[in-house]
Parts: C-alpha cells; structure tokens; sequence
C-alpha cells in the first residue's frame, strides 16, 4: 500500500492532484539503484510541478532541489506532485522513455490516471486503494480537515497546525498559497500538494472557521 493513496475528499478536489512516486525493491533491484533515482527526480523536475522530495532528505519547501537530487541512496523513495494533468502526462512520458527500471506508480483519480497511461504508451497493470481509517475514529478531527492533513501519508501534518493557519487566513495574516507552502513544510517525503492545500482552505476560511469562532 502507498502512503500517497490515504488522501480524503470529494472527487473534484482531486483534480488537480498527481503524486508520481518511484522506488526500488529490496533484495531485487535496490542495489546500485541511486542513480535511477537521481534521474527519475531530474526529469520530473523538467516540468510544472509542485512539490518533490525524498523522505531521507526533505521536500522541495524545506530543502533546496539540488540538495535532494544530491542526497539520493539506494534506499530512498522519491515524489513528485503534479496540479496540472498535462504536465503530469508529460512527465511520465519522459520516465517511460527513459526505462529506468525502477518501479513509478502514479496516485490520482482512476480514470484520469488510466488516460494519462493510455496516452504514454503503458498498460496499465494494478490499482491500489485505501480503504479507510478505521479504530477509533471520534479522536479524528473534522472530515474536513482530514482532507488537508491526509496529504501527508506518514501524518506529519497537524490538525492543529491547520487550525491555527486557518485562524492566520481569517485574520488576513496569511494568504491560502502561503498558508499552503507552509503546510506542506512538515511533509518530509514531498506529497503534500499545496497548491490543493490552498483551495481547500480558502473553502475552509470561509464555511468551517466562520462556525467555530
């Protein structure tokens, strides 16, 4: 199962949500695998994305790129996010031409992936799903903060946090894509999508904060 597929929300707040993860197999194709790695983090970064990391080092908003691209070893997991499906598209074309052999998997919609898939020329093998959060769920917070901090898959994200920044929006101190990068920050892996982090808060700012105060 992917940390990328936990994301909560209605189907539209996902259309501008790509994850293109890649990794290696321990004890299959680890070994030497760094530069694969490195290259997969240098095509993606040809194109319009918003975040990227490497859970060893950081994500884009917390380190710089170069430095991320530099610290890559054979056992890292590295991200890149996409808002636009285009841009997405693209990207993966490239990684398909390149034949790194190493394992990509692409989060977002189905269908959406299935085009993009379709149109790079891969047939597409697997699906995975979540399927849920289950326990005890009344120590959750508000599905609609979920939607924010289940971008981060290890749960680096704290619904705190969001309480606070949509309190910093409200008060004008904070722009929804400031607000965004700044949530994003925490998520060490570079999965968090600000750019979607930034409509669902200024949604936030206006319906849920309104009640709370």
């Amino acid at each position: 199962m992917s940390h990328t597929v936990h994301r909560r929300g209605p189907r539209e707040s996902f259309e501008g949500d790509y994850i293109i993860l890649c990794m290696t197999a321990k004890g299959f194709n680890e070994k030497n695998s760094k530069g694969a790695l490195q290259e997969f983090l240098r095509i993606v970064s040809k194109y319009d994305l918003v975040n990227m990391g490497d859970m060893k080092t950081g994500n884009m908003y917390s380190v710089d790129r170069d430095k991320i691209i530099n610290n890559v070893q054979d056992t890292s997991i590295v991200h890149g996010v996409f808002a636009d499906k285009e841009q997405a598209k693209a990207a993966i074309k490239e990684l398909r031409e390149a034949d790194l052999g190493v394992s990509v998997n692409v989060t977002g919609i189905v269908n959406n992936v299935h085009e993009i898939c379709l149109e790079a020329g891969i047939n597409r093998h697997t699906v995975e799903y979540s399927v849920g959060i289950h326990g005890q769920l009344s120590k959750l917070p508000e599905g609609d903060l979920l939607e924010i901090t289940t971008m981060c898959g290890h749960g680096m994200v704290s619904q705190r946090l969001v309480r606070k920044i949509l309190v910093d929006i409200k008060k004008g101190g904070l722009s929804p894509e400031e607000a965004g990068v700044k949530l994003a920050t925490p998520c060490v892996c570079g999965i968090f999508n600000p750019h979607r982090a930034a409509k669902l808060l200024t949604q936030l700012a206006e319906l849920w904060l309104c009640d709370q105060e």
